[in-house]
């Protein structure tokens, strides 16, 4: 029989902080004069007290630590329960929705996706746009910890090849938990800290430079207003491109680098590979776009580095419509949007370390049939790989293609157009951000979406974020006998 006590009460602490956090925008918008701070208070309360009660009742239990099935439940229920107690500010405030379009969002912001079911952003309480934010930059943070602490322990996709880098002893979790999150913390909130104040230098209001520092760290691309990065042109735009680029690198690799440790990331694979690949989907699109349409370099330069740093990293950013920019570009743009940024980085998809062994697994399999006698094996960053793991990115792939496919397959049968369909099941399992199509509002709001849809597409969220087998794995009837 299983115990959910520990996972409960690690999830209602969680919840606990969740509604702490809702007094941020509550005194932001009392201080604006806005009647909404209401809205936070109460859901503030609703929050903290059922965490705090929970979390309370279960507080014995967590001397046992955490076991295998609990690391399960724990990242699987975490992402699921968040998201709930998160709708509250938009349930009983601004922007006064749906529960299907509340949770959407709240969804979309805690797994870092950024695609927004509300359609007038400009017209938000500044409370309501900053709570937005908050789910995202708390999304993004804890997918990092996930990712270094958790899935490695689980096998999830070839993650235990990281168990050297990350956090090993599973009888131990909690305290290395303790550990790794406060080092992630600091680094966390330097690198965002610091991107508010470039923003604020580059020509962004404060508040915009803290809205978009929060949602450019967390690789999650929410914006306060309809045109996302529209409104800001030039400098923002080069800020921007930094911090995605850095928010989807390893994250570990920052913490050696403040211990004085430059090596590891110098020689990370993962790192060389993804900034190789960004330039090399830069120079495709620059130059198909200046031979097609004859554009000024240096301006098709910034827009097309920028927003291919938006789809590569997951942010979801967009300064103007790419599908304008011909069909090779757009095309690209897919691709790269279903590769992904670093493992133990706030950046979604499938992730380069993944594309990187898939690669060498087939290298090694055509010299395998030119010389069949030879023993060889599938090297990552001059090491030997374990079957188990080339097996686990193998299946991960194969699960990631068959979930995409039927996503666009479910969403066709609601109602979507093909265009729809393809863009929003993309945006949704890759976590990515903008989808495309005649049904999506002007602002990229999916708000006129079937009902049916937007909970396709939030179960897509979901399993892309926590890597597709995190969760069902809880499918299987053989899970819950322990």
């Amino acid at each position: 029989m299983i115990d959910l006590r520990p996972v409960a009460h690690i999830i209602g602490l969680l919840v606990t902080v969740l509604g702490l956090l809702m007094l941020i925008p509550m005194a932001l918008d009392w201080q604006r004069g806005d009647a909404n701070w209401l809205a936070f208070l109460e859901a503030a309360i609703i929050t903290t007290g059922a965490g705090g009660l929970v979390a309370l009742a279960t507080h014995s239990a967590i001397a046992r630590g955490l076991n295998l099935h609990d690391s399960f439940l724990l990242t699987s229920g975490a992402w699921l329960v968040l998201p709930a107690f998160g709708t509250l500010p938009f349930l009983i405030g601004a922007p006064d929705v749906s529960f299907t379009d509340a949770y959407f969002e709240a969804m979309s912001g805690v797994t870092t996706t950024g695609t927004t079911a509300f359609p007038a952003l400009d017209r938000l309480p500044w409370g309501t746009n900053l709570w937005r934010a908050i789910l995202q930059w708390l999304g993004g943070l804890g997918i990092v910890i996930v990712a270094l602490i958790f899935l490695p322990v689980m096998k999830i996709g070839g993650m235990q090849y990281f168990r050297s880098e990350g956090f090993d002893t599973l009888g131990k979790i909690l305290p290395r938990a303790i550990d790794i999150s406060t080092a992630m913390l600091r680094i966390y909130i330097g690198l965002t800290v610091l991107c508010a104040m470039v923003y604020a230098a580059a020509g962004m209001t404060a508040f915009d430079a803290i809205i978009h520092a929060l949602t450019t760290l967390s690789t999650g691309g929410f914006s306060n207003y309809d045109a996302s990065f529209g409104a800001y042109k030039g400098a923002p735009e080069v800020v921007a491109t930094v911090f995605m680029i850095l928010a989807s690198l390893p994250f570990i690799r920052f913490v050696q680098l403040s211990q004085g440790q430059m090596r590891p990331f110098w020689r990370d694979v993962q790192v060389r590979a993804y900034l190789r690949w960004i330039g090399y989907a830069v120079v495709v699109i620059v130059v198909y776009r200046m031979v097609r349409h004859e554009a000024a370099f240096w301006p098709t330069l910034r827009e097309v580095t920028f927003n291919v740093a938006a789809t590569f990293s997951g942010t979801g950013y967009l300064s103007e419509d790419v599908t304008k920019w011909g069909h090779l570009a757009f095309v690209v743009l897919l691709v790269i949007g279903l590769i992904g940024g670093c493992t133990s980085s706030t950046a979604c998809s499938v992730k380069v370390f993944r594309y990187l062994i898939l690669f060498e697994a087939i290298k090694t399999q055509i010299k395998r049939l030119h010389s069949p006698h030879r023993v060889l094996a599938v090297h990552y960053d001059g090491r030997p790989v374990e079957a188990e793991v080339v097996s686990s990115v193998i299946a991960f792939f194969s699960l990631f293609i068959l979930s995409y496919g039927l996503l666009i397959v479910g969403l066709s049968l609601t109602g979507l157009t093909a265009e729809t369909a393809m863009t929003a099941a993309w945006t949704a399992i890759a976590n990515v951000g903008p989808a495309w199509g005649p049904e999506v509002s002007g602002n990229g709001a999916i708000d006129q979406f079937p009902t049916a849809s937007k909970w396709l597409m939030i179960a897509g969220m979901y399993v892309g974020r926590l890597e597709l087998m995190a969760v069902y794995v809880l499918l299987l009837p053989r899970f819950w006998r322990g």
